[in-house]
């Protein structure tokens, strides 16, 4: 990494950072990101460009990856209101992402979106709902269509082999 690069990420992660709620160690953001207040990360969480909305809680766990482009959207307008499309009240979901989860280019979240340890988010995917553990899911809204090798996956954890 060139040292051009190394100071664009330390600036842009200090700055970043700082307006979320709690972070762990050693987080970088490497592109252009804007979090919530609501927002809370683990260790080594890595964003290459993201931007989260809403007034929803967002907890993401340790390890975390994610290509560009990510959304995540914890407020919805509420259409069961008084007017038509929708009212001025607002539904806030949280989301949660356990760790070790890659998440991959232009992945945009939905509030009430749970993805457990270990899955892998292909590009393009909208993500609703849950996601299982070492699920690896794509599509809209993302479906899990394959798993990691679970053994593998676990013998790396108890190891300590995080990228």
């Amino acid at each position: 990494m060139s040292l051009l690069r190394k100071i664009k990420t330390k600036f842009l992660t200090f700055f970043s950072l700082r307006k979320v709620k709690k972070h762990g160690k050693f987080c970088r953001v490497n592109k252009k990101s804007k979090f919530t207040k609501n927002t809370t990360f683990g260790n080594n969480c890595n964003f290459n460009g993201a931007t989260f909305y809403g007034n929803g809680k967002i907890q993401i766990g340790n390890n975390f990856h994610s290509g560009k482009g990510l959304v995540i959207l914890t407020t919805n307008h509420n259409y069961e209101g008084n007017m038509i499309p929708y009212d001025n009240t607002f539904i806030d979901k949280d989301v949660i992402i356990e760790d070790n989860v890659w998440i991959g280019y232009g992945v945009i979240i939905l509030g009430g979106t749970h993805i457990e340890e270990g899955a892998i988010i292909q590009a393009g995917s909208v993500v609703t709902g849950r996601i299982e553990r070492c699920g690896i899911a794509g599509g809209s809204p993302a479906k899990v269509f394959k798993y990691r090798n679970i053994n593998h996956y676990d013998e790396l954890k108890k190891e300590g082999k995080f990228f």
